[in-house]
């Protein structure tokens, strides 16, 4: 515990302390300005080492920077603004104080010390302190843990395929660290492959924590089931399995699952409740992708109707969640009329998927995760 008493006054420096090591205080430090105190907190250091502080007793009246100047500028450092402040003065100007304790002062004593209540204001602003240590303490335990489940959640997603017949790209933004939206695909064989994107109810922690458990349901049911009825039907009874009957603890989630055929040119599909994907057929036909399903968890029993669609040379299929609907604007039939020109043409595999869809000025700070998957497959030459 270290202790800084600042004051151009020599012998209120030699009272202060002879108080507070006479208390037990013993890491006590004596300045004599606040260009002093600067240098000992390493104030503007860019990698600043040792010299943790607990509490500054701090004189207003110093000259070149007086106590209230210095206080601002250690409070406007990100490292040292929970240290404590406890101004000691000698002025009776209420408004001066004021000023003092705005800017951040914890207390004020004045002069001449009473030695009592200096003891007392000293144990009352050492408490706080401790208090604001272990609450950032917590807090960077927890944001570890919230940074390493970000981590695993991550690791979950899909890489990118780029083969001769399909490619499948992605473009993701999560609007935390941790998200509700989800992306996977399996290779089957070597011209079968399972695709889906879904899109938890909320965000943040409880949406992510959702997301991660049916992740792993997901990818034994895709592996076992494959087709897209009994994937979805599959994930309907594990969601279920969550609510445990409980009023206000609904969990569910849309989602868009896909079986791609590139051998026989084939799409299987079942929409839950999710924002229409499209597909470009043969670069002519736009084919919304809009039925199958209500959204999984909703019911212990859903009817799921499996879709089809056929393609001749190729297909390209963008599927998207509803957080890119949000950001193209507050009017979300615009927003499918829109979505429908752009995607009428076939896109570029190496641009980055969501600049088709909005300008890098929408896609930043928005409320909701927003993931945008493209699918492309063509007949082989």
């Amino acid at each position: 515990m270290t202790i800084l008493l600042v004051d151009d006054n020599q012998v209120n420096l030699f009272v202060i302390e002879k108080v507070l090591k006479n208390a037990g205080y013993d890491n006590c430090v004596s300045l004599t300005s606040a260009y002093d105190l600067f240098d000992y907190v390493q104030l503007d250091a860019p990698n600043p080492k040792g010299n943790s502080v607990d509490l500054i007793l701090l004189d207003i009246m110093m000259p070149e920077v007086d106590g209230i100047e210095a206080c601002k500028r250690i409070k406007q450092n990100e490292r040292l603004k929970d240290i404590q402040i406890i101004f000691v003065t000698a002025l009776e100007d209420k408004n001066k104080l004021a000023e003092a304790l705005d800017i951040g002062g914890v207390d004020y004593i004045t002069k001449p010390i009473n030695k009592t209540e200096l003891l007392a204001r000293i144990r009352v602003a050492l408490r706080l302190k401790a208090e604001l240590d272990w609450h950032t303490q917590q807090e960077n335990k927890i944001q570890y843990e919230l940074d390493l489940a970000t981590h695993v959640q991550r690791s979950l997603l899909s890489a990118p395929i780029n083969e001769d017949n399909i490619q499948i790209g992605v473009s993701y933004l999560p609007s935390s660290n941790l998200a509700g939206d989800m992306y996977y695909w399996h290779k089957i064989n070597d011209h079968r492959y399972a695709i889906i994107l879904l899109d938890m109810m909320g965000h943040g922690i409880s949406a992510a924590l959702v997301c991660m458990f049916i992740s792993s349901v997901l990818r034994e049911a895709v592996k076992q089931l494959v087709e897209p009825e009994l994937v979805i039907k599959e994930l309907n009874r594990y969601m279920t399995l969550l609510q445990n009957g409980k009023d206000g603890n609904l969990f569910y989630f849309t989602a868009i699952y896909l079986v791609i055929d590139t051998q026989l040119k084939t799409v299987e599909y079942v929409n839950a409740g999710h924002p229409s994907g499209y597909a470009l057929v043969d670069e002519k036909t736009l084919v919304p992708l809009n039925q199958g399903s209500c959204a999984v968890g909703f019911f212990d029993e859903i009817d799921v109707q499996k879709q089809f669609i056929q393609y001749n040379e190729d297909i390209q299929i963008i599927l998207f969640t509803d957080g890119v609907l949000e950001a193209m604007g507050p009017c979300e039939i615009e927003s499918e009329k829109q979505l429908q020109t752009l995607l009428s043409t076939k896109w570029d595999y190496s641009q980055h998927l969501i600049d088709n869809l909005l300008p890098k000025e929408q896609q930043e700070n928005q409320p909701d995760d927003m993931c945008v998957v493209m699918i492309q497959a063509h007949a082989k030459n």
